[in-house]
């Protein structure tokens, strides 16, 4: 059982950033091209400010998304004993629950403010504003914004990752001690074998660091450059070149692109996990529609898992 709900938990979170990233490349990717093309809105008003609402919060969604799984993954490398106390199904979904709570308030309060448009600089409909006397109250909107979506995510990525790492390490210094102090013991074992012996304690070594420098680094290289670029943009002293702006917008897209890569080492996980969620609450509304309980008839229903 604590198998099965050290799969769903992460299962849960990557659903959630799936499913966003799924979105924005139905709906807001496309409307982008169109706004590149044309350089104009791409469609209506009320379509505009739509895609604009889901930029925005779609955008929330998959940083506070990727700040999730690396609670996550932190409370199963640091606490693995206590992992299923620590990490329940429930408590997974009122994690996903916030994400959404979070990422919905921003969005919310720039369509009340009528802050959702086309931004000509970006070529896509986002958060925008054209009145130069909210120009304060748009400037410390969006450095909120970005603070408690970019920069806390960033934040949270690396207080979790660093201690998963720091973890990572001890282990492997630990089973280095344990394989030379073999291969001491072991004196007639053949050169190559030795070699090889060795080599892996290399590559092991290093394979904690490039996974979280890869799901650290693809966070900075598509988020960073949009935000630096809103941030800046804020100024009327530094001019921002057109092309820059689009680009900028593409790399922030690119992150959808490149999520089912970065975390393809959970797509193995994701399936069954999502299988073993939906059995269960099929199982369970099943058991209600008939009128049976579990307890009282646990004889006669095999697992889930099975």
């Amino acid at each position: 059982m604590g198998a099965d709900i050290r799969r769903q938990a992460p299962a849960l979170f990557t659903l959630n950033l799936t499913c966003g990233n799924l979105l924005c490349t139905v709906v807001n990717m496309p409307l982008t091209l169109a706004g590149v093309v044309a350089q104009r809105p791409p469609a209506g008003d009320r379509l505009c400010r739509l895609a604009a609402f889901l930029d925005t919060f779609l955008a929330a969604n998959s940083m506070l998304s990727m700040a999730a799984l690396s609670i996550d993954r932190w409370v199963a490398v640091v606490f693995p004993l206590s992992y299923r106390a620590k990490m329940r199904l429930r408590d997974a979904a009122l994690m996903v629950a916030y994400t959404w709570l979070h990422a919905l308030t921003f969005p919310a309060a720039a369509l009340a403010l009528s802050w959702l448009g086309f931004h000509q600089l970006y070529a896509s409909c986002t958060l925008c504003s054209r009145r130069p006397d909210e120009r304060l109250r748009f400037a410390v909107f969006t450095g909120a914004f970005h603070a408690l979506s970019f920069l806390l995510s960033f934040v949270v990525l690396c207080c979790t990752y660093c201690k998963v790492l720091k973890v990572a390490r001890f282990h492997c210094k630990r089973i280095d001690v344990i394989t030379m102090q073999t291969l001491v013991l072991l004196v007639d074992i053949h050169p190559s074998v030795r070699e090889r012996c060795l080599e892996e304690q290399k590559r092991r070594r290093q394979r904690a660091t490039k996974k979280i420098s890869t799901f650290i680094g693809t966070f900075l290289v598509c988020f960073a450059p949009y935000v630096i670029t809103r941030l800046v943009e804020l100024s009327s002293a530094v001019p921002i070149s057109s092309h820059w702006g689009v680009l900028s917008k593409c790399l922030a897209y690119s992150k959808a692109a490149s999520d089912p890569f970065v975390y393809s080492l959970l797509r193995h996980q994701y399936r069954k996990s999502c299988k073993e969620i939906l059995n269960r609450v099929l199982h369970r509304r099943s058991l209600r529609s008939s009128g049976l309980t579990g307890d009282s008839h646990s004889q006669n229903i095999l697992p889930v898992s099975e």
